[in-house]
């Protein structure tokens, strides 16, 4: 199993690219984002590799962080998400912004990927939340890590803040991050009316 490639940039096309690798070219598929940070032919790079054997082909996918990686083969585990749609949402979707739409339920953000509709996007975030143990505020946001709860409809100040931030018209995953950075520094049982105005100076910020 090939699991890291070190070469030179021989092509590179929308959902994948050629890395030479002493006289032999591999072809890695990868997120739109991996795929942006590589240089012009003749870069050097060095890539992380998952490979996927199947009966009829061998499949290489590249990524240039650990991290993407992780997500890519979690994203796997969800029902109706295979390879292809997992880079087209890594493609829309840095993992940290993955992360946070997760914390925040955000299958809207998750739908803006290729070949993911709403169904798709809502098990994606439902189930990712489910296999990921929960996310914390930490891991939502990269920072210090603060115990907050998974944004997941039901009822308190969270919740009620987000929803709050959305009807004035910012996006969920936005207004999930601002208001889990005032609970972060204010505490988890920040008033609610707080947790709205605080929220709105971080998201004008």
């Amino acid at each position: 199993m090939i699991g890291k490639l070190t070469g030179q940039v021989d092509s590179v096309t929308a959902d994948s690219a050629i890395i030479d690798v002493g006289g032999v070219g591999y072809v890695v598929h990868a997120s739109g984002k991996t795929l942006g940070r590589l240089g012009p032919r003749g870069s050097a790079v060095s890539l992380l590799i998952d490979t996927h054997v199947r009966e009829d082909a061998i499949s290489l996918f590249g990524f240039a962080e650990t991290v993407e990686r992780d997500w890519f083969r979690a994203l796997l585990n969800v029902q109706g998400v295979g390879a292809k749609v997992a880079l087209s949402i890594l493609s829309v979707l840095a993992p940290d912004e993955l992360a946070r739409a997760v914390a925040a339920q955000d299958k809207a953000a998750v739908a803006r990927a290729n070949g993911v509709g709403p169904k798709l996007a809502q098990r994606v975030v439902s189930e990712m939340k489910d296999k990921a143990g929960g996310i914390n505020l930490g891991a939502a946001l990269g920072s210090a890590a603060v115990d907050v709860p998974v944004a997941n409809g039901a009822d308190g100040p969270l919740n009620d803040a987000v929803s709050a931030l959305v009807n004035l018209g910012y996006r969920r995953t936005e207004a999930y991050g601002a208001v889990a950075r005032v609970m972060q520094s204010q505490g988890p049982q920040t008033p609610l009316n707080d947790l709205i105005v605080k929220g709105l100076k971080e998201l004008s910020q």
